[in-house]
Parts: structure tokens; sequence; C-alpha cells
């Protein structure tokens, strides 16, 4: 039986201090129920922190690389470099098989709307109510909010429960 790959998505250089901490916790928690913590990688942001906090819990960790010059997070145990730039999203996105946003970015804009358009379920673990409003009504039962990482683990696990195959 294949591993359950949970992406975890978020801001890089411009993720807050709370993103940062909430991506930790969510990587420990991950891991800790035997799932696999996919990132892009990065060592910085929500990318790094989601990937230490998986590794700081004996979890394995997926990156996946804009290029082969983008410094990876030292908690990355398989960094995959695409040399597709921000095209990986994709990648992060079919790769999962649940995606929570910690926080919002560019970035992760772009890795949502892809998750909407591949017909996944995302987890919006963000206060910023804009944000909330906007995803909820493009995809409606697609989209979960969570307010904290006990409610995004949670919502994960029904989930991936729910959709096992």
């Amino acid at each position: 039986m294949s591993k359950i790959i949970i992406g975890v998505m978020g801001a890089g250089e411009q993720a807050t201090q709370t993103e940062c901490d909430r991506a930790y916790q969510l990587g420990q928690r991950i891991a800790q129920a035997g799932w696999v913590v996919l990132t892009g990688g990065r060592n910085v942001g929500v990318m790094d922190a989601a990937s230490r906090g998986a590794k700081n819990a004996g979890g394995l960790t997926i990156g996946i690389l804009p290029n082969a010059q983008t410094p990876h997070s030292s908690a990355v145990d398989i960094p995959i470099i695409t040399d597709m730039g921000n095209a990986r999203n994709n990648i992060n996105v079919l790769s999962s098989r649940v995606v929570i946003a910690c926080g919002m970015g560019a970035g992760t804009v772009s890795e949502i709307a892809l998750a909407l358009k591949a017909n996944k379920q995302i987890i919006l673990l963000t206060d910023d109510t804009l944000s909330q409003k906007f995803f909820n009504r493009l995809a409606g039962e697609r989209i979960f909010i969570a307010k904290n990482v006990e409610d995004a683990i949670a919502l994960t696990n029904v989930i991936v429960t729910k959709n096992a195959f």
C-alpha cells in the first residue's frame, strides 16, 4: 500500500512567524499520523518549518524544488528537482492526497487554484477571512477552514479516511 502524502503549502520569505509555527506543528502532527509531508522543499518559511516539524517527529519529507540551484531544507529527505520553476506547484498538488494551505501568498494561491482544478480537497489554515470567503465561493464543499492545527489534522483525517484508495 502506498504512503499517504499530505501537501503543506505556504509562503517562503514572506511567511509570518505564526505561519511558520503552525507549519512546524502541522509537520509534526502529519508525521505522527504516519503520513508523508510534501512541500515546495525550499529552506525558508512554511516549507522549511513543515519539513523540520516532520523530521523532529521522525517523519518522511519530500521537497519539490524549482531547480538545482535552489537551496533545499536540510529536513527534506527526498529532494525532487524539477527545473520547472513555479510550474512545480502542479506537481505539489497532484502528488498530495490533501493540500493544506498554511497562510497565504502568491505561490500558495496558485497551488490552491491548481488543487481546485484537479478536484482536490483543500484545508485553509489562515486567519485571512477575505481569502477564506474568496476560495469558499470558488470551491464550496472542497474547501475546509481550519481554525488551528488540531482542526487541520482532524479534517485531514476525515478526508483521508473518506477518500481512501
